[in-house]
C-alpha cells in the first residue's frame, strides 16, 4: 500500500469512527421534543371575529406552566430535552382573521427553526378553528409544521373530541387522540396520553405506527346531545380504552365533530393507530359502526324548553339556584357572546321588575361603554347606558339597562374589568370583554351569592361540573346565537351531504376502515 492510499484509507477509517460515535451518541441522548400548536372553537355561523390578540399566546419555556405533567420534576419532563415554540388558545369564537393565523404560524415556525432538529413534535390543537380562506387550518398547520421539522420526525397530535380529522391531518399526524369525556375532565389526562404515546416510540425505536385507520362518520350533532355523561355516548366512549389496551393497537379515538362550521371536514371521525394491521382495522370498524347504530338515541343531556317555558319552570320551582343554559349564544362553543335577545326578555318579564321578585343572576353581557359610566357612577350610583350586541345584532339591538351598580371589579390593566347592574330582582353581569362563567368565584368575586339566587343564567350549553355540582335544577334554553342548537335552521352550503340528522332518511355509509399513508408516504 502507497503513502496515497494509506492516507485515504486512514480517512474512512476516522470517518467511520466518528459516524460511529456520532450514532451511539444520538441513541443514548434523550429525545429531542418540540412542542406547538394553535387552539380555538369557531363558529362560521357567527358575525364574529377573532384576531390575533384575542389569543393567549405562551411562547419558550412559558409553555411548561400549561402542562401540569411537564413540571421541572415531572417524570416525563426527565424524558425528553424539550423545546417548546409557541402555543396559543383562545377561548371558542367567529372565524379566525387569515391575518392572524399567518401571524401567528409565522411566528411558530419561526421559532420551531431556531432548534432544528427533533426526533419528536407534541402538536397541540384543538381541531375546530376556522380561517378566513382556509378549508382545514389544522392541516395546513401540521403541513407547515411537516415542512419545517421533516418527514422522518414523529409528529403526536393532542385533540379535543369536538375537532374534525381531515385526511391531511390524518395523514401528517403520526399519533393522534382526542379526548375521551365531555365536559372535557380528562383534557390534561388526553393531552399527556399523547405526549408518552409519542415518548415511548421514540425510546423504544418503533418509531411510526405501521397503520393508521381512517373512518369519517357522517353524523354531526351538537356537543349538548354527546355529553359522555349520559347515554348513548357513555356507553360508546366507554368502549375505547379497552380497544388501546389489545396487542398491535396503540390508541384510538372518537372524535363528535364540530357542528356550526360549514366546512366539508365537518363530521364525526373515527381513528385508530397500531401495529397490527387487522386489529386496527377491525377495532376502527367497530367503533364507527356502534357510533352509527346509536345515532337515533342521542338526545340533550338535560331538558331543553322555549326561554318563555324555562323562566316558568324557574319561578316557579323550589330549588336554588335554577340554572337556565342560554344555548344560541354560548361564548363557549363559538357564539359572539354579546346576544341580548335573552336578556331582553327576562327584563320585560312582569316577574322580575320588582325587587321582591325571584332573584335572577344574568352571566353575561359585553359592554364596555357601559362598564366606563359605572366606574364613573361609583358604588350605589345610578346607571342608564347600552350594552351588548355590537357583534351580533341580528336577533335584537343593545339592551338598556338603567339601574344601580352593585359591584365593581377591576383587573390591574382594566382589560377585564366586570360590574353587577341590578334593576328590579335581576342582576346582571357586565364585561369589558366577552366571558364565559364556570365558577363559583367567577360570581362570588363579584360579591354574588349564585347557590342562594332563586335563578342563574349562563352564556353556556351542557354545564361545566362546577355549576353542574352547584345545580338546585336546570334546563337548556333554546335561544338564538351563533351556536343555535336547532342545526335544521343553520344553513348549511358545504358539509358533505347527506349528514345525520339533516338527512334524517338517509342510507347507510361506507364504514369501511381507510387506511390513511405514513406521514413519509405520499
Amino acid at each position: 500500500m502507497n503513502f496515497k492510499q494509506l492516507l485515504i484509507a486512514s480517512v474512512i477509517l476516522i470517518s467511520l469512527s466518528a459516524c460511529q460515535s456520532q450514532q451511539e451518541k444520538r441513541t443514548t441522548e434523550k429525545p429531542r421534543i418540540a412542542i406547538a400548536g394553535l387552539a380555538i372553537e369557531c363558529s362560521t355561523f357567527s358575525p364574529a371575529q377573532s384576531n390575533a390578540e384575542d389569543f393567549r399566546v405562551r411562547r419558550g419555556e412559558e409553555i411548561f406552566s400549561y402542562y401540569p405533567f411537564l413540571h421541572e420534576d415531572s417524570a416525563a419532563r426527565q424524558r425528553a430535552q424539550y423545546f417548546p415554540a409557541l402555543r396559543g388558545h383562545a377561548i371558542p369564537g367567529g372565524i379566525v382573521t387569515r391575518a392572524a393565523y399567518d401571524t401567528l404560524m409565522a411566528q411558530m415556525l419561526q421559532l420551531l427553526k431556531e432548534n432544528l432538529p427533533y426526533d419528536g413534535v407534541f402538536f397541540d390543537i384543538h381541531g375546530a378553528m376556522s380561517v378566513v380562506g382556509l378549508d382545514d387550518p389544522e392541516g395546513d398547520m401540521i403541513q407547515r409544521v411537516r415542512d419545517v421539522v421533516g418527514k422522518d420526525v414523529l409528529i403526536s397530535t393532542s385533540m379535543d373530541l369536538h375537532g374534525n380529522v381531515s385526511w391531511q391531518l390524518a395523514h401528517q399526524s403520526d399519533l393522534i387522540t382526542c379526548y375521551r369525556l365531555a365536559p372535557h375532565e380528562d383534557a390534561i389526562e388526553s393531552k399527556k396520553r399523547a405526549l408518552v404515546n409519542l415518548l415511548d416510540r421514540l425510546e423504544s425505536g418503533k418509531g411510526k405506527p405501521a397503520y393508521k385507520a381512517w373512518i369519517p362518520v357522517p353524523i354531526l350533532l351538537p356537543g349538548e346531545k354527546t355529553s359522555t355523561r349520559i347515554e348513548p355516548a357513555k356507553s360508546l366512549y366507554a368502549q375505547v380504552d379497552p380497544i388501546t389496551k389489545q396487542p398491535g393497537v396503540l390508541d384510538a379515538a372518537i372524535w363528535v365533530g364540530y357542528a356550526w362550521a360549514d366546512e366539508p371536514r365537518n363530521r364525526a371521525v373515527v381513528m385508530v393507530t397500531g401495529d397490527d394491521k387487522q386489529q386496527v382495522k377491525r377495532s376502527a370498524e367497530t367503533l364507527a359502526r356502534s357510533f352509527w347504530d346509536v345515532r337515533k338515541q342521542f338526545e340533550f343531556v338535560a331538558p331543553v324548553a322555549p326561554l318563555d317555558e324555562c323562566l316558568e319552570m324557574a319561578i316557579h320551582s323550589s330549588k336554588k339556584p335554577f340554572i337556565i343554559s342560554d344555548m344560541g349564544d354560548n361564548p363557549t362553543a363559538g357564539g359572539a357572546g354579546d346576544v341580548t335577545w335573552t336578556l331582553k326578555q327576562i327584563l320585560e318579564h312582569d316577574a322580575f321588575k320588582k325587587s321582591d321578585g325571584p332573584s335572577l343572576i344574568y352571566a353575561s353581557l359585553p359592554g364596555p361603554q357601559l362598564i366606563d359610566k359605572a366606574i364613573e357612577a361609583g358604588l350605589g350610583g345610578k346607571i342608564e347606558a347600552f350594552a351588548g350586541a355590537e357583534i351580533d345584532n341580528r336577533y335584537a339591538g343593545p339592551v338598556m339597562l338603567k339601574g344601580i351598580v352593585e359591584a365593581i371589579c377591576q383587573s390591574d390593566d382594566n382589560a377585564q374589568t366586570e360590574v353587577v347592574v341590578r334593576m328590579g330582582s335581576v342582576r346582571v353581569i357586565v364585561t369589558k370583554k366577552r366571558k364565559p362563567y364556570h365558577y363559583e368565584s367567577d360570581f362570588t368575586n363579584l360579591g354574588l351569592d349564585p347557590r342562594n339566587a332563586d335563578i342563574v343564567v349562563v352564556k353556556i350549553g351542557y354545564l361545566v361540573p362546577e355549576l353542574y355540582d352547584m345545580r338546585g335544577d336546570w334546563i337548556m334554553a333554546l335561544t338564538p346565537g351563533g351556536v343555535d342548537q336547532d342545526l335544521h335552521r343553520l344553513p348549511y352550503q358545504r358539509i358533505d351531504r347527506p349528514m345525520y340528522p339533516l338527512d334524517e332518511d338517509m342510507a347507510d355509509p361506507d364504514l369501511t376502515a381507510r387506511f390513511v399513508p405514513l406521514s413519509d408516504e405520499e
